[in-house]
């Protein structure tokens, strides 16, 4: 009886606590909850698919798909901020029950996603036939037309990718992260199959790699698109009806911020792959990616936890609920410092658990300096993400502006200096991205207290 009780009691706790409370609040919960679930999936899939995408072909040849992949991302910066500018206008509209201007915002970025993207396919189909692959990754001369083909279907994939995304967009702006977690979760669940696949029927090859890890999320984008725009959010449904111009120079009022603010990220990190590549040779992205990707799981789990916070600040900040905001930052914070001292035994376990993961041969290849900065890199990052997705939900870029194209000019000063004249190796891109994201970890939290607890008048601070 005893237990019954104590059971039931804790059952109406839980209840309480995802059916009581304001209904933003309880949408993050709820988001939250199924994300960890989602992710939690996801991350074990994204664990998987290192040793068997390496057991397929190889390290150097997994290290050349990892810097490949690294350079034509830099392709999803063409879309120049639409689909985050998208993310805080259509929740703006959401906010003010404006459906109509919501589905103007969706068509119109829908409309001008497409264009650059098939444009640009194009453009970079004709540039690629004239790329000399096997000089800027260094690889032997015979590889440069299978890479060329590479890089071929990545670029196919990659563009088309990018336009069906927008439905992501549009659910995390709707606070429904968890919905557009599980579409990576299936796009990834599916190139796992595809790989196992691969690996039972066929030998080892690049182009088969890639058309596996590019198809599959593809397919359930486009799956998404057609059963999410026919239910749910059919009264956002993109048309060309419903395209303005107007609205695109809206929504490029904060795209442009946020583009280069975006450049900065790939600079950070995608660039790093190319720098390690070109300055060491491709064999050395693999330890650097799967120390990087161990420690990264970590702020995975956290972004699941955080990625409610923009849509729900835009929608507190524009309805004046600036309460539910401070209690928000707060409470991350603590939860800031659970996750730092998480990271700090999966540093002490580290060696462990590279050995499990990908086996004792590629494990020793992984230095502890390289394990220790990724977990700095990451643990800073994290407490970044708090204040710098507050300042993104009211849209206050300008200073996050400048100071990105500061960082990205450090960012390669450092690197080029600690390569060149310190012979840091690898860890030097590391060291590099923890110095230039002073934004994050300075700027960004002082903005938010000029804000939020001190209500300065100075219009820098709202810009």
């Amino acid at each position: 009886m005893f237990i019954q009780k104590h059971i039931g009691n804790l059952w109406q706790n839980v209840t309480d606590f995802f059916t009581k409370g304001h209904q933003r609040t309880l949408d993050v919960k709820k988001n939250v909850l199924g994300s960890l679930l989602i992710k939690g999936v996801s991350i074990g899939i994204s664990l998987l698919l290192v040793p068997l995408s390496i057991n397929y072909i190889n390290p150097a040849q997994y290290g050349i798909w990892l810097s490949l992949s690294s350079v034509i991302s830099w392709i999803s910066f063409f879309d120049i901020g639409f689909t985050h500018g998208l993310r805080n206008k259509f929740a703006e509209a959401k906010a003010k029950g404006n459906a109509e201007v919501a589905r103007i915002y969706v068509s119109t970025t829908y409309f001008y996603v497409g264009t650059i993207f098939f444009t640009l396919w194009l453009i970079l189909l004709v540039i690629n036939r004239f790329v000399n692959w096997h000089v800027l990754l260094k690889l032997p001369p015979q590889m440069e037309l299978e890479v060329s083909r590479l890089a071929m279907l990545i670029l196919t994939y990659f563009c088309f990718q990018f336009v069906f995304r927008v439905v992501n967009t549009v659910l995390v702006a709707d606070q429904q992260p968890a919905k557009a977690s599980l579409l990576d979760m299936l796009g990834q669940l599916l190139g796992l199959l595809f790989i196992l696949l691969l690996k039972h029927f066929t030998n080892g090859s690049l182009l088969y790699l890639g058309i596996a890890v590019g198809a599959a999320p593809l397919l359930v984008l486009l799956a998404a698109n057609v059963v999410l725009f026919n239910s749910k959010y059919k009264i956002y449904k993109p048309s060309l009806k419903f395209v303005r111009k107007e609205y695109a120079g809206h929504i490029m009022q904060l795209g442009v911020k946020f583009f280069i603010i975006q450049v900065v990220g790939i600079i950070q990190f995608e660039s790093s792959l190319v720098i390690i590549a070109h300055y060491f040779g491709p064999e050395a992205v693999t330890p650097f990616n799967i120390a990087y990707r161990y420690f990264f799981a970590l702020q995975m789990v956290f972004v699941i936890l955080i990625s409610p916070l923009w849509s729900g600040v835009t929608d507190a900040y524009n309805t004046g609920d600036i309460t539910w905001i401070k209690n928000a930052i707060k409470k991350y914070l603590y939860l800031f410092v659970c996750f730092t001292f998480a990271g700090l035994v999966m540093l002490l376990l580290s060696a462990r658990v590279y050995n499990l993961w990908v086996g004792k041969d590629v494990a020793r290849l992984i230095e502890f300096p390289i394990s220790l900065l990724c977990f700095i890199f990451v643990t800073t990052t994290m407490f970044t993400n708090i204040f710098v997705f507050v300042i993104n939900g009211i849209g206050a870029l300008r200073m996050q502006f400048i100071a990105g194209i500061i960082s990205s000019a450090f960012f390669f000063v450092i690197t080029l200096l600690l390569i060149k004249q310190f012979q840091l190796g690898v860890k030097s891109v590391l060291v590099a991205s923890i110095i230039s994201n002073f934004y994050g970890y300075v700027i960004a939290p002082i903005q938010v207290y000029n804000i939020f607890y001190r209500k300065a008048n100075a219009r820098i601070w709202y810009r």
